[in-house]
């Protein structure tokens, strides 16, 4: 890595400059954050999760004719993608309420929205990520009325195809962030999906249990992170126990049995 040339570092991810033009290779950290970056700590193995999980899922959206920056896993932290002009909006798509819309408007968590909600957020560290309208968008440029056609479109049909991928394997699908980009031909651009979908920006419950497995048990100190992440990747197909170890078989129960009553004496 050394000799590649960095571009960016984010929060989760390193990029450095592509092989090709138009052409990036994406680094995937342990590295955890939470509360635009207020917290800070380390996920082991987190990067090489959501490296499968994002190729997974990526792959998955593209065979459904959704445009995305994937182009190949290279190796068990990167991938390459296009390269992308970021539109500067987080896009989250909620179906349940949980998370900052249960503490803005007291919604218990939990509650199933009436309808699937999209909301916009400014991408800004500095100002921490504010929510904000169409009205918005559209008074300062951030993106064309076409544009955001798109992205609505293409936000609830990668919704609906990933509440039906997350249920067959008995999860629920609560809410997601994406990121889309600009790849220009010429004087023409057109929009397609960018950055990661993994559970470090979805919110995936147990449909049985509840239990949460994404980045929320990171930001509210449950424990148990490497497992969960863990878990989602051996419900898709893509992890088993000979890349982890043996018997590192998610149990929340025992987890949090472990926690309330200690170690086990020696005898």
């Amino acid at each position: 890595m050394s000799r590649r040339r960095q571009l960016y570092e984010g929060k989760a991810k390193i990029l450095y400059e592509g092989p090709e033009p138009g052409t990036i290779i994406q680094y995937f950290k342990d590295d955890a954050t939470a509360f635009n970056a207020q917290k800070k700590g380390t996920i082991n193995g987190k990067g090489v999760i959501n490296n499968r999980i994002s190729e997974h899922v990526f792959l998955r959206l593209a065979h459904i004719g959704i445009p995305t920056h994937f182009i190949r896993r290279l190796n068990m932290r990167e991938q390459l993608v296009r390269q992308v002009e970021i539109i500067p909006l987080e896009v989250v798509v909620r179906n349940v309420a949980a998370g900052s819309i249960s503490k803005r408007l007291g919604i218990e968590e939990g509650e199933p929205l009436p309808h699937t909600l999209i909301e916009y957020y400014l991408k800004s560290d500095e100002l921490q990520d504010p929510m904000v309208a169409e009205e918005h968008i559209a008074c300062f440029g951030w993106a064309t009325n076409e544009e955001m056609q798109d992205i609505s479109a293409m936000a609830i049909r990668v919704n609906d195809f990933m509440s039906g991928m997350f249920a067959a394997i008995d999860i629920r699908l609560i809410d997601f962030k994406l990121e889309f980009g600009r790849i220009w031909d010429g004087d023409y651009s057109r929009v397609i999906l960018a950055d990661e979908i993994s559970p470090d920006n979805c919110r995936l419950w147990d449909m049985t249990s509840g239990e949460k497995l994404d980045k929320d048990r990171f930001r509210r100190d449950l424990g148990g992170e490497e497992e969960a992440y863990q878990e989602v990747a051996r419900r898709l197909g893509i992890l088993n126990d000979a890349d982890t170890g043996p018997g590192e078989v998610f149990d929340l129960s025992a987890h949090r049995s472990k926690l309330r009553t200690g170690p086990k004496p020696k005898k």
